[in-house]
């Protein structure tokens, strides 16, 4: 069959295809290029297995991350794997991802992850040093690639469906992450509930002795002791550290999480074809679209409030869980209130989904920075105290918020760069790692006070930053003038661009999948 040549078209409006572009521009090539049975079910059956899979995963990973300034308190070694975890994401994220999904292909890249995973779950039964850190930095080279494997999937599929459904791609892509993310924020539920259930066989002696120490904001007034930041940590280890054969108990389901997620994957996901284009370029050549990418004006815009979306994550983790909820209530109390956390996330990721096509993401992502400031004041000013409700209200507070930046973020750096998607998911990886590994590599030096005005400095900034990207998309595609345009601009663009690639067999680098591969 003789190829077909595109013969170049003037390019009437090039702005048009970054938004309008949803339905149209691949609309003559679906059909030789898609599966016949890649129907409407099948895509959201994969959506549901990928889902699955990663609330299982993220069962075990959430519940661990929680624990970890408690169960490994023993000089900072908990905190020191995460920062280790999430300083090597923000490595692998620049370099893996394109690599590895490239050789193995996106499917076989979820499944390798998920093993790494696991195997830094069952290091936990024997935490030291030289146990802990080595599975550590296995994990963090992994969850670039895992993420940015994800994200392209659900991005990829969901463009399929806009096309089949005739809605608009921010609309689905949207949708898809929002019901990717109820399952992916449950998992708070189920890890959480695992070590609650587990150690509230604790004696509940221990309530008593914690209310002794001086925690929260407070903490600052003995955080210029000299001992890991803060004058009591070594006092409340001892005190609070469950036995270690429940520690252990907790430790096995995880990984049993963990083994079952690689193996849903391995058995039940439909893969996605990689596109030829890709396969065929040197791997540095994808290592420098994602640098490339870097570059974009629109990333620089967003690095701020992407390294924010990663501070504010484990601040919750590492700062909320053990300097208020253990360090005053006890550490049988961390999974109940991360279970309220989880299940606030996870309704607000659904709804948020959902609901962005009648309130757009600005308000939405406005009222989680307001949500945000509040919650800051409080960490500031509010002294723990042994009201329990108190707690499960600010967990939910941050569940809400957390919910709207992880899903709406996602999803706009996937509307941003549709047809660069893995480049840009690993910037968007790349520097929300970059905020979890500042957050944990100074928890143990600085004050709750100081932490909160580093958090509050760079929402500020982020939040800049996002409202120039939104007015520069609007003012560069007028909306009355979109759907008028759509169909001519969006498929001229769509074939003048693959002319010159053909011809010139150069470009911009597309992204590991187009929706006209799968």
């Amino acid at each position: 069959m003789e190829k077909k040549k595109y013969e170049p078209v003037p390019l009437a409006d090039k702005t048009s295809l970054s938004i309008s572009n949803n339905n149209v521009a691949h609309t003559e090539d679906t059909e030789d290029h898609f599966e016949e049975d890649w129907g409407k079910k099948k895509i959201l059956r994969n959506l549901i297995i990928v889902s699955a899979a990663f609330f299982l995963l993220f069962t075990a990973f959430q519940g661990l991350s929680n624990l970890q300034s408690s169960i490994n308190c023993d000089h900072g070694l908990g905190v020191a794997s995460l920062a280790t975890i999430f300083g090597t994401i923000t490595f692998s994220a620049l370099f893996v991802p394109s690599f590895v999904i490239k050789h193995i292909s996106i499917k076989w890249t979820l499944v390798t992850s998920m093993c790494c995973y696991t195997i830094y779950y069952a290091s936990n039964f024997y935490p030291t040093w030289y146990t802990l850190i080595p599975p550590s930095v296995l994990l963090g080279l992994s969850g670039a690639p895992l993420w940015a494997a994800q994200s392209t999937y659900l991005t990829t599929v969901g463009i399929k469906y806009s096309l089949m459904t005739k809605e608009t791609r921010d609309v689905v892509v949207s949708r898809f992450f929002g019901i990717f993310f109820l399952f992916f924020q449950a998992s708070q539920v189920l890890g959480n509930l695992i070590s609650s259930l587990v150690f509230s066989h604790k004696q509940d002696a221990d309530e008593t002795t914690q209310s002794s120490f001086e925690c929260g904001s407070i903490m600052a007034m003995t955080c210029q002791s000299g001992d890991s930041g803060y004058g009591n940590t070594t006092s409340i280890c001892e005190e609070t550290k469950p036995p270690k054969d429940l520690t252990n108990i907790v430790i096995a389901l995880y990984t049993g999480c963990g083994a079952c997620s690689a193996l849903l994957i391995v058995f039940c996901l439909d893969p996605i074809k990689q596109s030829t284009k890709n396969k065929n370029r040197d791997t540095m050549e994808l290592v420098g679209a994602t640098l490339g990418l870097m570059m974009d004006r629109r990333v620089m815009l967003l690095i701020p409030l992407t390294i924010f979306n990663g501070l504010e994550q484990a601040y919750v983790q590492g700062d909320f869980t053990k300097s208020f909820v253990t360090c005053k209530i006890g550490i049988q109390w961390v999974g109940y209130v991360m279970i309220f956390f989880g299940v606030v996330d996870a309704a607000t990721s659904f709804i948020a989904g959902r609901v962005e096509k009648y309130t757009g993401r600005i308000p939405q992502f406005t009222l989680a920075a307001v949500a945000n400031v509040v919650l800051m004041i409080v960490m500031v000013v509010w002294e723990p105290t042994d009201d329990k409700p108190v707690y499960f209200i600010i967990a939910g507070l941050w569940g809400f918020s957390d919910a709207i930046w992880q899903t709406q973020m996602n999803a706009y750096y996937g509307v941003l760069f549709p047809y660069n998607q893995e480049p840009a998911f690993s910037n968007y990886r790349l520097w929300q790692s970059a905020g979890f590994t500042m957050s944990f590599a100074y928890s143990n030096f600085l004050c709750i006070w100081t932490k909160c005005l580093v958090l509050t400095l760079f929402l500020f900034t982020g939040m800049a930053g996002y409202y120039v990207t939104e007015l520069k998309r609007r003012i560069k595609t007028p909306r009355g003038s979109m759907k008028s345009r759509a169909s001519f601009s969006s498929l001229a663009m769509f074939k003048w661009k693959k002319a010159k690639d053909e011809e010139l067999h150069v470009g911009n680098y597309l992204g590991t999948v187009d929706p006209v591969d799968l």
